[in-house]
């Protein structure tokens, strides 16, 4: 077994990803009983002392025993350098001591120049990369990224970062489906008339135009999240919750999928307009700093997939995402088929059964029909509800805990992210094409009117 990581190196140091989810996802995790000393250095283009640097780490160790917070801080340390030139990596790489991981909080462009750049260096033994998603700008580039790691490291110090596949999320989900008899067999096209995977924000673009603005909800979430959890939900029974075992029934699964028609055009795209959250007034998405008007970038987007299977075959799956909506949302949804036959006598509750999952919050609720209380001819809904077990880590706490520990199941294995793209390829296609058009909505309501 491979020694555990010594050295947390973040590449990055100075974006809005460190800042907001990876330097506290390391305090969540120092802070849990699953903390332990590790050593930080931080690095990015732009100057920052090493006294700066600590001050900005130490905001996010509130809960942190003191004496691992302290220890951490003190061997932290701040260097300034271009991650694209290799007599700067190479500094980067001596600074490390013991065995490293590399944490690539960086745009895709510039993850790909810095492996290339790697590409020519001498690497330290056992040295991890976890890059984030999305894990290119499209197949083309997913596969030649992939292929250019493959002559770095090993597949497995490779971590293709996916922070929806958190040790919590990925658990519940298996647990509740292959540990419960009544679910497995239910979950299928006999019974599943529907299903819809929604992960909906009321936060706008948040500062993050030089990012999102070339990539859109179609590639920042469907390509990147919203396709794994789908597999996740719908995958067949893996024989163990190993790395390979689970990873290898979600690329079955992934192949198998593809977009329900095949030019891509069932599909929907919008952008927000000015609107009200609450009391957050929200500028139009192509108000906001950064935002170049002419790439007509999607806040919101839907896009239609069928699981060629047996167990899945017909059945029309629907993944949405969206900013500034005005009741977000993280759940998957199976609506089931009407019952073949109801007795004559009985009036129907209106609407079929459904099986929500929450993701965030991890809930589940499932409709039964019973008998009305007033009148028990007229069937009505009752609504099982049950809180799956909270995880003491954040997100990356746990995808951070995993990487540490050199344990791969939360990493996405290198064929997987290449189905992700091929299968949005179609609709990106016919987006670029403008064979589908781009709607409007407020931010604060849930999309377009003529979505509803």
């Amino acid at each position: 077994m491979a020694s555990r990581i010594e050295t947390l190196v973040i590449l990055g140091a100075g974006g809005d990803l460190t800042s907001r989810l990876l330097l506290p996802g390391l305090g969540t995790l120092l802070a849990s009983s699953r903390g332990s000393d590790i050593r930080l250095i931080g690095v990015d283009r732009d100057p920052l002392t090493d006294t700066a640097w600590k001050r900005r780490v130490g905001k996010a160790f509130s809960g942190v025993d003191a004496r691992l917070a302290d220890r951490v801080l003190e061997s932290s340390t701040y260097l300034q350098a271009d991650v694209t030139d290799p007599e700067a990596l190479g500094r980067v790489l001596t600074a490390a001591t013991g065995r490293i991981a590399l944490f690539f909080a960086l745009p895709p462009a510039v993850t790909q120049i810095a492996c290339r750049t790697l590409a020519t260096m001498k690497l330290p033994e056992g040295i991890v990369l976890a890059l984030e998603k999305p894990f290119g700008t499209d197949l083309v580039s997913a596969r030649a990224l992939n292929r250019l790691l493959q002559k770095l490291v090993p597949e497995e110090q490779v971590f293709r970062v996916d922070h929806f596949l958190g040790k919590s999320t990925v658990i519940n989900l298996l647990g509740l489906r292959f540990a419960n008899r009544i679910f497995e067999p239910l979950l299928s096209a006999q019974n599943v008339a529907h299903v819809e995977v929604n992960i909906e924000e009321d936060l706008g673009l948040e500062g993050r135009a030089g990012y999102y603005d070339r990539a859109g909800a179609l590639i920042d979430m469907i390509q990147s999240h919203l396709l794994l959890v789908l597999a996740l939900a719908t995958m067949e029974p893996p024989a163990t919750v190993g790395s390979e075992d689970l990873r290898g029934a979600m690329a079955q699964l992934l192949r198998a999928t593809r977009p329900w028609k095949k030019d891509g055009t069932e599909s929907r795209r919008a952008r927000y307009t000015a609107g009200k959250i609450g009391r957050r007034k929200l500028p139009a998405y192509t108000s906001e700093q950064g935002v170049d008007r002419s790439h007509n970038t999607e806040t919101l987007a839907e896009m239609t997939v069928a699981i060629d299977n047996w167990r899945w075959a017909g059945v029309p799956f629907v993944l949405r995402s969206g900013k500034a909506i005005a009741e977000p949302r993280q759940e998957i949804v199976f609506t089931f088929r009407d019952v073949p036959h109801l007795p004559t006598g009985f009036q129907g509750p209106g609407r079929q059964a459904r099986l929500r999952i929450g993701i965030k919050p991890a809930t589940m609720s499932l409709d039964l029909v019973t008998n009305g209380r007033d009148d028990p001819f007229d069937l009505e809904w009752d609504t099982l509800d049950a809180e799956f077990g909270p995880s003491d880590l954040s997100a990356y706490g746990e995808v951070i805990a995993e990487l540490l520990d050199g344990d791969p199941t939360l990493s996405v294995r290198g064929d997987i992210a290449e189905e992700c793209w091929r299968i949005v390829a179609p609709v990106l296609a016919a987006w670029r094409a403008d064979r589908v058009p781009l709607d409007s909505y407020a931010a604060g309501t849930r999309g377009p009117r003529s979505w509803h």
